[in-house]
């Protein structure tokens, strides 16, 4: 059974208590605020055969099935290896499968996640069955990036937002998830995670802490001249998510230039990074700021995009750039 979110509460009454249901239903936000386990729990709510309070019994014929993950009425769609598109032919399956009678009298429920994942010929292949489903068949899409969808699938979904929970309610959740964690450690956690509670887990269990306090040392050490952009690209962070490290550095170009803006000390990001924040917003000319920060944006949407890549080079030309915020190369 997925898990019920204290933050969704409210959203599940609107959703799952409709006395008739849309065709489909796109669910979108950031990732990491349970936008899958929602979908799931809708899922198993409109198959299963004697849901009480709005919620599957669990223990009907449709409900033993779905936890068995062989139910004949039920489609699950996203890309068969991680971090992959989904092919046209995975979504023909599903174009067969939407056509068919349900096996048991009920709904047939098509769960699609991520559906950013589609690539150009695979979204253009399931815009008919989101317009004419055949049968009473419901499309759940969840999407964590709503704003790279063709606009002809958004227009054909009913489009749900779904919450970002408070930080006292995510902080309050992940003293249940991470009790070994202090609550400092969760706060911290939550701020890397941009606020979402599921992801901020998901970093704990990656080693996310130490990989920043490695990263963070090196930043420090290159700004001292202590160690060369070579050397930290080559094998000091060579285990390090890429995204994660340009999502670092984008989020302290920002901070810099917040600070040159504003000269607040409250805005200047987590306690690790604020010294050096300040120092190179005293030193930068924000023109080159600006530049660094076009750059790393850039490259992170390259990365996303699963482009070929040199690693090491690519992260010799940022931390090249990043020193030379100071003047110097």
């Amino acid at each position: 059974m997925a898990e019920a979110y204290p933050w969704q509460d409210s959203l599940w009454q609107q959703l799952a208590g409709r006395a008739q249901h849309a065709h489909a239903y796109l669910l979108h936000g950031p990732a990491g605020i349970g936008k899958r386990d929602l979908a799931e729990r809708l899922m198993a709510s409109l198959l299963c055969q004697r849901p009480v309070n709005l919620e599957a019994c669990g223990e009907c014929k449709s409900c033993l099935l779905l936890k068995a993950g062989s139910h004949p009425d039920n489609y699950l769609l996203e890309p068969e290896e991680a971090d992959k598109a989904i092919k046209v032919d995975q979504v023909r399956d599903l174009v067969s499968f939407v056509v068919q009678t349900a096996q048991l009298g009920g709904r047939k429920v098509v769960l699609i996640e991520p559906v950013e994942a589609m690539n150009i010929n695979a979204a253009n292949a399931l815009l008919k069955s989101l317009e004419e489903p055949s049968g009473d068949t419901v499309l759940l899409l969840v999407s964590h990036q709503s704003s790279r969808l063709l606009p002809t699938i958004r227009s054909r979904c009913v489009q749900q937002a779904c919450p970002l929970p408070s930080e006292a309610m995510s902080l309050e959740w992940l003293g249940q998830a991470l009790p070994d964690c202090s609550a400092e450690e969760r706060t911290e956690l939550l701020t890397l995670a941009a606020g979402s509670p599921l992801a901020a887990v998901k970093l704990q269990a990656q080693g996310v802490r130490e990989q920043r306090a490695l990263v963070v040392e090196g930043v420090k050490k290159l700004i001292k001249q202590e160690l060369s952009a070579t050397q930290l690209a080559e094998s000091a962070w060579k285990d390090i998510p890429l995204l994660l490290l340009f999502d670092w550095f984008c989020d302290w170009s920002s901070l810099i230039l917040r600070y040159q803006l504003t000269q607040d000390e409250n805005g200047l990001g987590l306690p690790d990074m604020r010294k050096v924040v300040q120092y190179l917003a005293q030193k930068s000319a924000q023109d080159k700021v600006l530049n660094i920060q076009d750059w790393i944006l850039a490259q992170r949407q390259k990365v996303l995009g699963k482009a070929n890549l040199n690693r090491v080079l690519l992260l010799e030309a940022l931390l090249v750039q990043w020193v030379g915020l100071l003047g110097r190369r």
